[in-house]
């Protein structure tokens, strides 16, 4: 029964890093796309939000429940589909953490803007570049993550 437990809170929590993920990005880039600074400081408030309340906590247990599960099944973390699945994180969360401060900072640049009815500043822009850029490679670690998680082949560590 615990094992069970243990699958569907890692399940859910692989989940909701995907989804969150990908709504955020989806609400940010239709929010950037209208320019305009009162829409795009709304929507990047509620994607904070967002973020500290479902990716972080999603962030925090799935090694937890990971390393659970690792231990109830009889795994060892030396698997390669482990090994490799562990790396995908860390990488995730390299593109990750700096993309939680840019969306802070977007948010209260558009918020500057709408509250002095001014058009968004290069700086706003500049970060929405590096916010959009580092959302690919961290999609696709985590697709990647999926996908070792589901398949579990037999990779060799080197």
């Amino acid at each position: 029964m615990a094992e069970e437990l243990l699958r569907l809170v890692h399940v859910i929590g692989a989940t909701v890093l995907f989804g969150t993920g990908a709504g955020i990005a989806f609400f940010m880039v239709m929010a950037h796309r209208t320019g305009d600074p009162k829409l795009i400081a709304h929507v990047a408030g509620t994607v904070v939000i967002a973020d500290a309340i479902f990716t972080a906590t999603a962030v925090i247990l799935q090694p937890i429940t990971g390393y659970l599960l690792v231990q109830s099944i009889g795994w060892s973390l030396e698997e390669g589909w482990i090994a490799l699945s562990l790396l995908l994180y860390v990488l995730t969360g390299v593109f990750w953490l700096p993309v939680v401060w840019i969306q802070v900072r977007l948010r209260d640049l558009a918020r500057a803007a709408s509250a002095t009815d001014m058009p968004l500043p290069a700086a706003y822009h500049r970060l929405y570049r590096i916010w959009f850029a580092c959302g690919f490679p961290a999609f696709f670690a985590v697709i990647g993550i999926l996908w070792l998680m589901l398949n579990k082949p037999s990779i060799p560590l080197l």
